[in-house]
């Protein structure tokens, strides 16, 4: 089980082979890999600026780890967050989760995935030809929280 806040960038076979190696008793094995988007149009983005305090921000994703490991079956996690000015296309995030069997490792992957987008202590600005502006929480994101409450 690990979290990890950093601002480089990281490789997800690198990362997939670490957590999996030598365990061979895991049967399901979900990734998810976040991406910096660009809509184009008005809402065009020349990058994403993440902010956040990093005591305040690890301790936040150790808890949600914590919880999704003690509501499944999960023999390994991972999640890596980047913060800092990142490009569209860029890699923000990856949450991988492992288990004997697949309905606990995508369960918790997408618990872990609706944790992130809503409630993880990050500010997020984004940088276009208007300016910056710091993007609020969507209602959706919210909604998708609420079912696993």
């Amino acid at each position: 089980m690990a979290v990890r806040v950093q601002e480089a960038d990281f490789d997800l076979g690198t990362e997939v082979a670490r957590l999996t190696s030598g365990n061979t008793s895991i049967g399901a094995l979900v990734t998810f890999t976040g991406l910096v988007r660009d809509l184009g149009g008005a809402d065009a983005i020349s990058a994403l600026e993440l902010e956040h305090y990093p005591a305040m921000t690890a301790a936040a994703l150790e808890r949600i780890e914590a919880e999704a490991c003690a509501r499944w079956a999960l023999q390994e996690s991972l999640i890596i967050h980047r913060y800092g000015r990142l490009e569209p296309g860029a890699q923000i995030m990856m949450v991988a989760t492992a288990a004997p069997h697949r309905g606990d490792a995508f369960a918790a992957a997408e618990f872990l995935m609706d944790f992130l987008k809503s409630r993880a202590p990050f500010w997020k600005k984004e940088h276009g030809a208007d300016g910056a502006r710091w993007v609020d929480a969507r209602e959706s994101d919210e909604a998708a929280l609420n079912r696993w409450t």
